[in-house]
């Protein structure tokens, strides 16, 4: 089975938190096979970039602009090599946040989400819970980072913190 790899991101809050994403992450994403924003562009000139780098599944945040709302939805379910990945941004506190999101989802082997700026990457039971955290936003973060996750007869979840 071919491995895939995905380029993960949430919370970029461009312009509010910075100009443009991170040198790092674009010239990562320039090798990833198909990229994941689990919300809070923003603005739809980051879903552009992202487009331009690999084909991208995304969804809105609770920060968004109303035109983002409107072409993106609130959850997705993408599948790739077997695999059922759940996608949202996530709502609610963050010490709740991982039950919220698996509440969402039913029959996912991998949930993606962000909302709390505060990267995650643990199993729970069968699920792969992965937050990226934000390469951005100091907010609530301790430090900014985005995340990789590779699929082949597995899925394996990489946070990469920016320096």
């Amino acid at each position: 089975m071919q491995l895939i790899r995905i380029g993960v991101l949430s919370d970029t809050h461009i312009p509010k938190a910075a100009l443009n994403l991170p040198e790092a992450v674009c010239r990562e994403f320039k090798k990833v096979d198909m990229i994941l924003h689990a919300g809070d562009f923003i603005e739809r000139s980051v879903l552009d970039k992202l487009e331009h780098l690999a084909p991208t599944h995304a969804v809105y945040g609770n920060m968004d602009m109303h035109d983002l709302k409107a072409c993106l939805p609130q959850k997705d379910v993408i599948k790739i090599n077997g695999f059922r990945i759940g996608l949202m941004h996530g709502y609610g506190p963050p010490t709740k946040l991982i039950d919220a999101v698996r509440g969402e989802f039913t029959r996912v082997d991998a949930i993606v989400f962000g909302h709390s700026h505060v990267p995650v990457n643990e199993v729970i039971g069968k699920t792969l819970f992965f937050n990226p955290g934000t390469p951005t936003d100091k907010v609530f973060a301790a430090f900014n980072s985005f995340g990789i996750l590779e699929i082949g007869e597995t899925i394996k979840g990489t946070i990469i913190r920016i320096s």
